[in-house]
This record gives structure tokens, sequence and C-alpha cells, in this order.
């Protein structure tokens, strides 16, 4: 081993050893790691910040947004409403987004395939009442278990389709991967679907102090109008939106005021009163097309505004206080509308209009992105933390999905590269407004794009140095002396150890020939052998930047470097004792 071998292996064991101990933030420790390698001459100056540039990073910060949009858009509450009205156990939920994901990776790029079904865990998770952590990691580790089972699933196949074609002159097919690899998928989801619970429950890390503030009773108005998908239907069908979030305290019909029982039909011009929290307030009204209190700020004959909603507590100094919504006349002096109140240890019962508002008070205003600002400040109002709500904002409900299946299908028919195709998706978000610019950012983990920024060149110093190769010569050696069963646990262990270092691509072009040449000798036939490879090399479940899918969830679910052992260490034994004798089955060596 030379020296800069050496102190590669230390850089990286010792970064992996600080992890592992988890006692400072990963993108603290990843920066560390980076500093420490330029000083020890194992990552070039010139190379330091190359990891930034690197398509993963773009990718996992594009889809980010991509998600962040699609869950923006409501579609994946009508389609739960719709297709999965009464599933709420966590058990059931987990599996139905663990087969989706996997079947959907078979076929498409699996970041994709994870990025469209992650707004739907975030529902499971609030309806169940449980953290997203419990459905983020095993999804992701079905998006990669799901990926095995055709050659265009992951890269690590299709590179070793390429390899055995300039080998043997035979290529693998599209489907030669699908033995093994549904074998492997059911057997995978089976294991993630009853021992998801390796890993502790976890909440995110980055909270922000919009979360650390946000008001759980606000009061609003709603009134059903002749577009409304409730009007002659009963009460708690309206509320049946809301998933037990949202109470209703009257319905109001002309000058009537009535009880809010379950089996009151609602009609045309009737005004409910309904509480709970601001989104899932957002949730009913845009869900049965209800017309929340105030005037239409945007429409025909008006000039168009970027409008929005801020939260924002009534002061003291405030002319607000002590006067009713209806003498302040906000949207004809203002141009604003109040669309909520929450009073705290209050349940409100009046109309907003006849509501006299307090000191203390919490509000949702409604106006044009470019005046409320102005608006908040000349009535002494103080906003939570800039804190912007979805409340009596409009949703754009066909054009994330249009834009992430454009992005999805030039990637699948091979016109643009996946980093390309999800920046343009990202950017259209942004746009068509699928996601406010003032989000846009907030989408966009920075830590985790950090830690991979730094994490790159550190892993790229085994490959510079010289130290894959020196891995690549040592498995030959040992695998020489074993059995074929023993050849290829030991290629397929190998090749998921040094798949966090290298892309798992790169893992491929490093194995796969020493496979092939391990074969070769003995006289064996070398499919098994380069499957194995693919396996172990598409099979990262150790790590949380091995692969995009596994570093896409890591932010959201606010997992800890060290949970993807816990859960991924006896999946990868699982996956080598099962697919051992799955491929001298399916490929047998003689």
């Amino acid at each position: 081993m030379t020296t800069e071998q050496i102190l590669s292996f230390s850089v990286i064991g010792g970064m992996m050893a600080v992890f592992i101990w988890d006692r400072f933030r990963y993108d603290v420790v990843a920066c560390c790691a980076l500093v420490v390698a330029v000083a020890l001459g194992v990552v070039k100056p010139d190379h330091a910040f190359s990891g930034f540039s690197d398509d993963i990073v773009i990718i996992v910060g594009s889809a980010l947004v991509v998600s962040a949009g699609v869950a923006r858009s409501g579609i994946v509450d009508v389609a739960i409403k719709k297709f999965f009205p009464n599933l709420n156990s966590v058990r059931t939920q987990m599996a139905l987004l663990m087969i989706v994901v996997a079947v959907l990776s078979a076929f498409i790029k699996n970041i994709g395939a994870l990025a469209i079904m992650m707004p739907v865990a975030f529902q499971f998770a609030r309806r169940a009442g449980v953290s997203p952590s419990r459905y983020l990691m095993p999804m992701a580790f079905s998006a990669l278990l799901g990926g095995l089972m055709t050659q265009i699933g992951t890269s690590p196949n299709i590179v070793v389709s390429r390899l055995r074609g300039e080998m043997t002159g035979t290529p693998f097919t599209m489907f030669d991967f699908t033995p093994v690899g549904g074998i492997l998928t059911l057997v995978g989801v089976t294991f993630l679907m009853f021992f998801y619970w390796l890993v502790p429950e976890r909440q995110k890390q980055s909270n922000s102090i919009e979360e650390a503030v946000e008001i759980s009773n606000y009061a609003s108005e709603a009134t059903i109008t002749g577009q409304s998908t409730m009007m002659g239907k009963p009460l708690a069908e309206l509320l049946k939106l809301g998933d037990g979030e949202v109470v209703a305290t009257a319905v109001l019909r002309g000058h009537s005021r009535m009880s809010p029982f379950p089996d009151i039909i609602l009609r045309e011009d009737d005004s409910v009163l309904l509480e709970g929290r601001s989104a899932a307030l957002e949730r009913v009204v845009s869900s049965a097309k209800l017309r929340l209190s105030g005037k239409a700020l945007n429409g025909p004959g008006k000039v168009e505004q970027d409008l929005i909603s801020i939260e924002a507590v009534i002061s003291h100094q405030s002319p607000l206080a002590g006067v009713s919504a209806r003498n302040l006349a906000l949207s004809y002096t203002r141009g604003i509308n109040l669309l909520a109140v929450s009073r705290r240890g209050e349940r409100l019962r009046e109309r907003l209009s006849d509501l006299v508002l307090r000191e203390g008070d919490v509000i949702v205003m409604q106006g044009a992105r470019s005046t409320l600002p102005g608006v908040l400040q000349d009535l002494a109002l103080l906003p939570l933390a800039q804190q912007e709500v979805m409340l009596g904002t409009q949703r754009r409900a066909l054009f994330p999905i249009i834009i992430l299946a454009l992005a999805m299908i030039s990637t699948a028919l091979g016109y643009a590269p996946v980093a390309v195709a999800f920046f343009a998706a990202a950017l259209g978000m942004a746009v068509f407004k699928a996601v406010p610019l003032n989000d846009l950012y907030k989408s966009v983990d920075g830590p985790i794009l950090v830690m991979l920024g730094a994490l790159i060149p550190v892993s790229d110093s085994l490959r510079t140095t010289g130290g894959s190769e020196l891995i690549a010569g040592w498995l030959g050696q040992v695998a020489h002396s074993l059995p074929p069963y023993g050849a290829i646990a030991l290629i397929m262990i190998t090749a998921m150890a040094v798949t966090p270092f290298l892309n798992n691509a790169a893992t491929v072009l490093v194995m796969g020939p020493i496979a092939v040449s391990f074969a070769t000798t003995l006289g064996f036939r070398p499919e098994a052998f380069l499957m194995a490879v693919a396996i172990g090399a598409g099979s990262d479940f150790l790590t949380p930047v091995g692969h995009q899918c596994n570093t896409l969830v890591m932010g959201p679910g606010g997992y800890r470097f060290s949970d993807y052992p816990r859960l991924g260490l006896p999946l990868s034994i699982l996956i080598v004792l099962v697919s051992v004798p799955a491929l001298l089955w399916f490929w047998p060596v003689q």
C-alpha cells in the first residue's frame, strides 16, 4: 500500500466512525473530512469542491422541490380519499407505499418513483398519527429493490448487461434480471413491512420556527357554492376531508343558525363555521371547492396578483383590536381578506364578519405578495416568523403532475440525463408557481446537499489513489480459494461495501472484470457472478450517501447516519442469503 492509499483509507474510516458516533451534525462531519483530506493531499485542492457540481447534488435538490410541488398540488389528497379512504393501519399503508415504489422503480428512475410517493407517505403519517420516518426509509430501500427487477431499473444492471455483451457477445435482456430481482424484492419488502421498527421513530432534525409556532385551532367561515362537490351532501362528508382535524361549530343558512349535526344536508349558499389547523382547513376548502369569507382579489376585470396568506398576531397597538371585521371592511379599504382567527383557550362560534377581534388573536390574512407586508406593518400586526400558509391560496393541481411526468418520460426515453430532467422539473415548479418562490429554498434541504458535496471528493479518493484496485486485487486472491457459492457471496458483499464510496456504476466497472476473470479461470459461466456484482452494487442499504434515494429521505425523515445500518444491515444479510442460491438456480455456473 502506498502512503496516499493508507491516508485515504484512514480519512474515510475515521469519517465513518464519527458518523456512527453521531455526536456532530452530518454536514459538519463531511466538511471536516474534506478539509482533512485536502490537508493530507488525498484530495487535490482544485478538486475539493467538485462534489458540489456533481449530478447527485442536483438530482437530490431538484427532487425535493419536485416532491414539494406534488404535495402542494392537492392531487395526493384526492387520490387517497378516492382510492384508499379507510387505509389507516401503518403496516397496510407501508405495504402499499413499498409495493407501488418497487413496481414503479422497475421501469422508471427509482428517485422519481420515490419523489412521486413521498407526499403520499406524509399524508399517511398524518392520518395514522406517526412520524414520516416510519415510512420513508423502507420506501427508499423498496425503490432500490424494485430497480433490481429489470435491465433499466438501475445503473448497475445496465452496466453489467454491457459488460456481458463485451465479454461473451450476448448482453443481458430486459427481463433476465426479473426472476432473481423479483424474489429479492418480494423478500425484501416483506422484511421491511415486519421489521421497520428497527429504526427508531424520528422527527425532522431541523424543525423551523414556523413549525414551532403552528396554530391548531383556527376558526374560519366557508360557503357552499354552485361548483362545490359537497352541495346536496351531509355535513359529515365535508368533515371527512379533514381527517378528524376539522370540526364544524355551526351551519348558517340565510338568517338561521343551525347546530352542526352530521346529517345536515348542505345547500348552495350555506356557510359553515369550521375550526382546525390551517393546513387541514385548506384541505377541506380546496377539496370541496368552498369559498372563504371576503371578496375575490383576482378574477375577471381585475389585475392578476400573486396572492399569499400570512399568519399574524394582533398587537396591543393594532387598530384591529376591539373592532369587528365587518366594520373594518378590510377587503375594500386595504385590499386584503380576513380568512381565519385563532383565540387562545376559546372556541369561536361567531361569523368572522361579526367577530370582535382582540389583542393576541392570531389571524390569517390574504393579499397580494407585493402589498400585504406593508399592510401588516400599517396595522401593527406581527407576522409569525414570516410564515406563509396555503389557506386561501390557489392550488395548481395539474401542473406539478404534468411537469413530473415530462421529466420521467424524458429520462426513460433517453432525451435528457436525470440531473437535467429533474432540474428542469424543479424550475418548472417555480415558473408555474406550483411552489412559491419563497418556499422554493425551504424545500431544498441545505445540510443534506452540503454533506453530499463534501463527501463526493473524499469518497472518490478511494479511486484516485488506487485504493479500489487494491481491494479488487485482494478480492481476486481470496475468491480463487472459495467454492462457487462462497465466491458469489464474497463478490456481492464486497460490492455492497464499496458502493457507498464509489458510485454504483463505477463499482460494477471495478468488480465486473474481476468476477468474469474468476469465473473464466475456474471454467465457470460468468452470468451468476456478473449478476452478483449488479445486486451488490444496487443494494446500498448501509449509508445515506451511497444512493440518492437514501439521501433524499434523510432530511425529511430526520434520520441519523447510524439509523441506516440498523435496518439496512439485516436487510443486506438477507439479500445475500437469498440471492446466492437464487442465482445458482436461475444461472447455473456449470
